[in-house]
């Protein structure tokens, strides 16, 4: 009953958005979009068209702060359209006008030789919709921040979780990608290596909630693509930045970055060193055996030091080749530490019956070396093109523990023990993608890619009981996994009368093969092929002032494969009471996305979306068979899934002084099932709410501040209570723009705390859950050479010389 209503919800929604609006529009209107080599639009350009069949009837307009405008042109007339923009060349483009105009795209490259002592200050939006994505300009938010994981985490409408889970609209994580290229390591390397990119370095955040074809299946709750800087501005530029904040522990880097681009060949550097510190509290209470209940309190400290360093080089070979090789290395290096005492209490007694403390040290060091090669190739100036693309990681990881257990009571005694722990992962990726512009407004694409992933892990313990020291059978292990999937991908896109089709299919064959060594010699793994279909439909409803109403249709069909932890049965010891352990029966999710929105003028402010999930798997807590004290996580697939979320975002921006946006989310889970050998039948509704502000106080002066609130939140099937947190900076910009100085303060009320409570199947517990939030920081960033400087605003602030 909930899939076919909400269905039918959803499909009149899609029905009404497309197709019940009738455009609004007049047949001598054309637009215009002026873009950069990045693809960005080039603010305030000049447009001028001049009427072919009269040379002296010219009309011309000048572009928005997103490079945009349109003309009033005489329908069936062919004209020839001309741009010019400060610090870029000249470029032309025949139009014939018709009935019905596409946005014509006017493409520019940079002018190095007239750029000296040129200064261009444009105002770019944060968000902006682009197709099947979201575009996100971080420059102010890198203000404020001390790495990549921070700016993504003050980025509207995303989610990160205490453990470093990013999240766009649905339950599921989203995929990291960097660079377009996909992350193939844990969720603990991902944040790892979020955390050394230094705040300056990123051109774009990219945020797909439901990508194509082109991108790979296993992205169920969606993609956030990272896109690092390239050079692309002409002559010798940079910046040098540093900062800190300080809670209870402190964080400090400092970074610089250089670029060089001549026209033929762009180059880009950049090096940062940090230190971070963090202390996290989580407090569990347990109950077991009838009338008793475990209580657990643990502190960890997290120091943690990082070298990061990379390098772009770009040689534009001819007006048909480009050819770019880029690489990353980074070395990270924590030194945790945790104390965690606990107590079992049985319900009327006044004393704890067993009272025990656990002390725990970490050692870790862990290296991460990427290289890549990409070419580009445009065999004429329609838009077809071909792109090859080879990725190669390294990521060697050494980690030593020592723990020791004290127990005061019933009997004082202690259990020590030390252990090593050696990583090796390899991941190489090969892809190309072939683009063809055919007649008629179509496109057509095709593609491969295949993935591989070879990843080992040794792990040697030692256990001291009464002074003798043996070997720790419980927590010894050794496996190696390897992981190879191959994918090809057709993608059409059509121009309709209004309506814009893309649709394609994606095959993808994968073949998973574990062999684990130690304490005994086994294999067990995946094969199997799938086919994904995708649909993307977008339509222009109507235009209200100039401005553009635009509404989309997408459907995706996906996969979550469960990692080789996920299916190694052989128990891990994390204490006297619960141990992890994989499940080598568990079955890959599939999940049907569905989602409609609209935008105004490029600016996403409605979602609608639907996602049915079958063999749904997550980690769970079961109790173990015969003794009510033990329990073990581990993951399994319990049965389906349906979330319906509904976003809205909109802005209220009375002038060029103040802007104001806020936003929110509603998610409603019903899941179906079975946990734990128990029926499961469980339904959760959860809101969350965002907002970003500015307020110019002066010229060079700007107020920022930036929340969210998640109310009822839901992690796993553990509820959240309602916490969320508030961030205020001050901006101010000296030296002609080129030295900017930020004072910030993280949340403000330390409200980015949260009580969980988990009760499914036998499990029932209740804890809590904080961390070192709760900072103030200065950012100072010197920017300097010969650049284009770009003051971002949220939403487009027009200049008084736009026309609309």
């Amino acid at each position: 009953m909930f899939s076919y209503s909400y269905s039918r919800i959803i499909s009149l929604t899609f029905i009404g958005v497309l197709l019940s609006c009738a455009a609004i529009a007049q047949d001598v209107r054309v637009f215009f979009k002026v873009v950069g080599p990045d693809s960005m639009g080039v603010p305030y350009a000049v447009v001028l068209a001049v009427d072919n069949a009269d040379t002296t009837q010219r009309t011309g307009a000048t572009a928005d702060s997103m490079g945009k405008c349109f003309l009033q042109l005489k329908s069936m007339h062919r004209y020839t359209v001309r741009t010019s923009a400060l610090g870029y060349l000249s470029a032309s483009l025949p139009v014939l006008v018709a009935a019905d105009n596409p946005v014509y795209t006017l493409a520019v490259m940079p002018d190095a030789r007239n750029l000296k002592d040129v200064t261009v200050v444009a105002r770019r939006p944060l968000m902006r919709q682009e197709d099947d994505k979201t575009i996100v300009d971080p420059t102010d938010l890198a203000t404020a921040s001390t790495s990549a994981f921070d700016i993504i985490e003050k980025v509207p409408g995303l989610f990160v979780d205490q453990d470093g889970n990013i999240y766009i609209s649905s339950s599921t994580p989203a995929s990291v990608y960097i660079n377009g290229r996909e992350q193939k390591m844990g969720r603990a390397e991902v944040a790892a290596l979020l955390r050394s990119l230094p705040p300056n370095s990123i051109e774009r955040i990219e945020i797909m909630r439901l990508p194509s074809t082109r991108y790979d299946a296993s992205s169920s709750g969606g993609v956030v693509n990272v896109v690092l800087k390239k050079g692309i501005k002409p002559g010798l530029t940079g910046s040098a930045t540093t900062g800190f904040n300080q809670g209870v522990y402190g964080n400090q880097f400092a970074g610089v970055v250089i670029n060089n681009d001549n026209g033929k060949l762009s180059t880009s550097f950049n090096v940062q060193a940090s230190h971070r510190n963090n202390g996290e509290r989580i407090k569990t209470d347990r109950a077991f055996s009838g009338d008793s209940l475990l209580s657990q309190d643990a502190y960890t400290v997290y120091p943690a030091s990082s070298y990061y360093g990379s390098y772009m080089v770009g040689y534009n070979a001819s007006k048909k080749w480009d050819i770019t090789i880029d690489g990353r290395a980074s070395y990270n290096q924590s030194h945790n530490s945790s104390s965690s005492p606990a107590g079992i209490l049985v319900q009327g007694a006044a004393i704890p019956s067993a009272t025990y403390t656990t002390d725990v040290a970490n050692n870790n060091s862990a290296v991460s070396i990427t290289q890549g090669l990409s070419t580009k190739y445009k065999p004429d100036t329609s838009g077809t093109e071909w792109t090859t693309d080879l990725s190669w990681n390294y990521l060697p990881g050494n980690a030593a523990q020592q723990y020791n257990t004290a127990y005061g009571s019933p009997t004082a005694f202690t259990v020590s023990g030390d252990g090593d722990v050696t990583t090796r992962l390899h991941t190489f990726t090969a892809q190309t993608d072939y683009v063809k512009k055919l007649p008629h407004r179509a496109t057509a694409e095709v593609g491969l890619k295949a993935t591989n992933v070879w990843y080992s892990s040794n792990t040697d313990y030692t256990r001291t009981v009464g002074g003798t020291t043996s070997p720790d059978a419980q927590r010894t292990n050794a496996y190696s996994y390897n992981e190879h999937i191959y994918a090809a991908y057709l993608q059409g896109t059509k121009k309709l009368g209004s309506v814009l089709v893309k649709t394609g299919l994606r095959f993808e064959n994968t073949n998973m093969d574990g062999h684990q060594t130690i304490p005994a010699d086994t294999t067990f793994g995946i094969k199997r092929s799938d086919l994904f279909p995708y649909l993307y439909v977008s339509r222009k409803v109507m235009s209200i002032g100039g401005y553009e109403l635009r509404a989309f249709l997408i459907a995706r069909r996906t996969i979550t494969r469960p990692a080789y932890e996920y299916l190694n049965p052989f128990p891990r010891y994390v204490d006297q009471y619960l141990s992890e352990t994989g499940n080598p029966s568990l079955r890959p999710q599939f999940t049907n996305n569905y989602e409609a929105n609209v935008s105004v003028d490029d600016r996403p402010i409605v979602a609608v979306g639907y996602n049915e999930m079958t063999d749904m798997f997550s980690q769970v807590v079961y109790q173990a068979a015969g003794n009510s004290r033990q329990t073990y996580r581990t993951y399994d697939n319990l049965g389906r899934n349906r979330e319906l979320y509904v976003r809205g975002m909109a802005a209220i921006p009375p002038g060029r002084t103040y802007f104001f946006v806020i936003g929110g989310q509603y998610n409603h889970n019903v899941y179906d099932g079975l946990y734990n050998g128990m029926p499961l039948s469980y339904m959760r509704d959860s809101w969350s709410f965002f907002t970003y502000q500015t307020l110019r106080l002066a010229k060079n002066t700007q107020l920022v501040l930036n929340g969210f609130m998640r109310y009822k939140g839901l992690v796993q099937f553990y509820e959240l209570s309602t916490f969320g947190a508030l961030n205020m900076s001050l901006n101010q910009q000296f030296f002609d723009r080129k030295l900017k100085v930020t004072l910030s303060v993280t949340d403000m009320f330390f409200t980015n705390k949260n009580t969980f409570a988990i009760s499914q199947g036998n499990v029932t517990a209740t804890g809590l859950r904080q961390n070192d939030t709760r900072r103030v920081g200065m950012n100072i960033i010197y920017n300097f050479g010969v650049r284009k400087r770009e003051d971002n605003n949220f939403l487009k602030q027009d200049s008084p010389e736009s026309v609309r």
